[in-house]
């Protein structure tokens, strides 16, 4: 049976009969637990079996029905905390890959990460972002947005794919001078090496909202904090190099390894990432959760589906809303679209020559932000976001790619003038 049926009576005697107001249309940050909110009796009992809430449910509704649905969802979990989190993913599961020196996938698990990681030449020497994946890459928005990150920071760190390998029509050379030029290249590639990419796929392991509201933020990220210990003790990787990135759910898993860092270590790692970090359904009690300003040394949030996958709550030293908080960003037909386009944003200023794509202005408001006509203090959204600033951002973003506004109009360097004329041909399917 449906938990959420059971909870019917109790709301009936506590006369909660109100539907969910249109706050999405706000875009307004200070609206979002009013008592009105709340759901009427008859609401809940049309409410779908939670193992029937998945993304494909979600990706097949509008924004906005997709946005209502996980809105009576979350404020039933707040009012009866019917959602325990009890999801935890045993370490072996949890699996994930280090993008090596020529591009290759070197696979992992949690249980065996530093171990392979130990076994990385130059693993270290430079910045090393992990990127924690937090939706199944089964599903097509999610796979393309995460292959645009990754291939992101392979351009980004001169990751190359494996030297030697020839088109078919390359003149021929002997074995020995194919080997001659294979190690003079790959030490080539070694020496331009700018970083280390390791990317944590927990997201596959979330199949239905259930697993995606019970997930269990708090004792995934200790494990994942932990590992980041190991990672400096026994790789001497040092804190001040690590960049955390948390999709979705994740967000509050890699906010939670940061404070596991800290209390292990006393020292606080580089950067935490949350890119549209989601409500949290399931709270441990007495207890604060997930991804807050504090827990590294800068901490920094996208929320492209702030009333819809995401939260409109202000959780980092720094929160963008691209054209607002509202349930969706331009572009995007559905909520897990919307919640996606911060991984793409985010992606998109990885690019070499990107960096300031996405300027973007203090503002408590969109409609603050429009009076000032975009004018006022401002910074950049994305990888060349200030350590200093403080507050919230706004901006506007285009409907798609390149989805920054301040994108440069002369010809690009590096992965964009290769692909200037591809991109302009398949514009269309970049959405």
């Amino acid at each position: 049976m449906n938990p959420l049926h059971s909870f019917c009576v109790m709301a009936c005697l506590m006369a909660v009969a109100l539907a969910a107001n249109n706050h999405k249309q706000s875009n307004s940050l200070n609206s979002y637990e009013d008592p009105s909110n709340w759901v009427s009796p008859s609401e809940i009992e049309q409410l779908p079996m939670l193992k029937d809430v998945t993304l494909r449910r979600l990706e097949g509704m509008t924004v906005d029905e997709g946005a209502t649905l996980l809105d009576k969802l979350y404020h039933l979990a707040q009012f009866n905390r019917i959602f325990k989190p009890d999801y935890v993913p045993e370490p072996s599961k949890i699996k994930g890959y280090i993008v090596g020196e020529r591009k290759q996938k070197i696979e992992f698990n949690l249980n065996n990460f530093v171990q392979t990681v130990k076994r990385q030449t130059n693993f270290g020497n430079d910045e090393v972002t992990i990127f924690i994946e937090g939706l199944p890459q089964s599903w097509n928005h999610v796979n393309k947005a995460n292959r645009k990150l990754v291939q992101a920071y392979e351009q980004r760190y001169n990751l190359q794919p494996y030297a030697g390998q020839q088109d078919s029509s390359e003149q021929k050379t002997s074995s020995e001078e194919q080997g001659q030029q294979r190690r003079k290249q790959n030490q080539e590639q070694d020496d331009n090496k700018t970083g280390d990419l390791v990317v944590i796929t927990l997201g596959d392991l979330i199949e239905d909202f259930e697993q995606y509201a019970t997930l269990n933020v708090e004792r995934i990220g200790e494990i994942i904090g932990d590992l980041l210990v190991q990672l400096t003790n026994e790789v001497n990787v040092p804190q001040e190099i690590i960049h955390l990135i948390g999709q979705g759910p994740a967000a509050h898993v890699a906010g939670v390894a940061g404070r596991q860092y800290t209390r292990q270590t006393g020292h606080k790692l580089r950067r935490i990432t949350g890119l549209d970090p989601t409500k949290l359904y399931a709270r441990p009690e007495n207890k604060l959760s997930g991804l807050a300003r504090g827990d590294a040394d800068f901490v920094d949030a996208i929320h492209t589906s702030a009333y819809g996958m995401g939260t409109q709550e202000r959780l980092a030293d720094v929160d963008f809303y691209p054209n607002g908080p509202a349930t969706g960003v331009p572009g995007a037909d559905n909520v897990v679209e919307a919640s996606l386009r911060a991984t793409r944003y985010f992606a998109e200023s990885v690019r070499p020559g990107n960096e300031r794509n996405f300027p973007a202005v203090a503002a408590s408001s969109y409609k603050e932000y429009k009076q000032n006509n975009g004018y006022g203090k401002r910074a950049y959204m994305g990888i060349a976001t200030s350590y200093d600033i403080r507050g919230d951002y706004m901006l506007q973003v285009n409907s798609k790619s390149p989805f920054g506004r301040n994108t440069p109009a002369q010809t690009q360097s590096g992965y964009h003038a290769v692909h200037e004329a591809w991109r302009q041909q398949q514009q269309k399917n970049f959405a």
